[in-house]
């Protein structure tokens, strides 16, 4: 965790709203494993993405969680690709 990360936490009402879903689709999907808590930036994320999948391809969590990862992995490189120029 960075320490950005560490400065800004928000509550499971707050990723709710941000991700336009009810409390309890943030709370089953904390619960089953596919949103890791404490709720950071990255969190918000990959909640907001892991959303738009299941909205926009009926995407069940599971398959939207794999794909987030994805998702994150590609950033990460391309994060990586920028810092060697």
């Amino acid at each position: 965790m960075s320490d950005r990360d560490l400065e800004t936490l928000f509550t499971l009402e707050e990723i709710a709203r941000f991700c336009a879903v009810e409390r309890e689709w943030v709370i089953h999907h904390r619960d089953e494993g596919l949103l890791p808590d404490p709720f950071t930036p990255a969190v918000l994320i990959r909640a907001r993405r892991m959303r738009q999948l299941e909205r926009d391809f009926d995407a069940v969590p599971e398959l939207a969680a794999l794909f987030a990862d994805l998702l994150e992995e590609l950033d990460a490189l391309r994060a990586q690709h920028r810092k060697r120029g």
